[in-house]
């Protein structure tokens, strides 16, 4: 798979945001508008800010599961997966807010073999609710040794835009940018039993470069 986003410094789906706010910067400030053109100045910079695309050190090794997005672990459930997996596996829910990177990037080594969107309601993204009932597209990887693990873009109350750029049959390299979830969201990856993890409830993760466990 391609790293579609690698080198660019924004995701490009956000430079219509970006520019809308910076022209209006720019209108405001010719019509000397000042208190307008500085409000419009600032959205412009927490929306360049949102839409950012750091680059990151993928640490390598056999089996590793890397975290698919920044935030917040919230939640770590065994639990039975009905939709895709169909069998019980260990939830790892990140909760992204308005100020975390929003791009998603890929979890493990192995080949995507689906890759689904599922429309839904907007309800809060902490909710346990929502990693059934809200808007989300799912991504499924075999990964070298077989096994599967499912890495699924959930949107929130105020994320209505789930972007994802893979395709199933493409390679799934660890740590590449697969999408993006425009304005809140959270990212829950599916691992299976027996799965060591080496994150907890309430750790503050960084998508691609933090370990979230090792798969035996």
């Amino acid at each position: 798979m391609a790293d579609r986003a690698v080198g660019v410094p924004f995701a490009k789906e956000g430079f219509p945001f970006i520019g809308a706010a910076a022209g209006a910067t720019l209108l405001t400030g010719w019509f000397g508008w000042t208190p307008v053109a500085v409000l419009a100045a600032g959205l412009t910079l927490f929306v360049a800010w949102f839409f950012r695309n750091p680059a990151r050190v993928i640490p390598q090794g056999p089996g590793l599961i890397v975290a698919p997005g920044d935030g917040k672990v919230i939640a770590i459930e065994e639990e039975f997966e009905p939709r895709y997996l169909k069998e019980r596996s260990l939830r790892v829910t990140i909760f992204l807010n308005v100020f975390d990177v929003h791009i998603n990037r890929i979890p493990c080594e192995g080949v995507i073999e689906e890759v689904q969107y599922q429309p839904g309601l907007f309800l809060v993204a902490s909710k346990p609710e929502a990693t059934i009932k809200n808007e989300q597209n799912a991504v499924m990887i075999k990964t070298v040794s077989g096994a599967k693990v499912l890495c699924v873009q959930v949107a929130g109350l105020i994320a209505r835009r789930i972007v994802c750029w893979v395709s199933p049959q493409e390679r799934a390299t660890l740590g590449e940018r697969f999408g993006l979830i425009r304005f809140g969201s959270r990212m829950d990856t599916f691992l299976p039993i027996g799965t060591k993890l080496r994150v907890a409830v309430g750790d503050r993760v960084k998508g691609g470069s933090t370990i979230l466990g090792d798969l035996r």
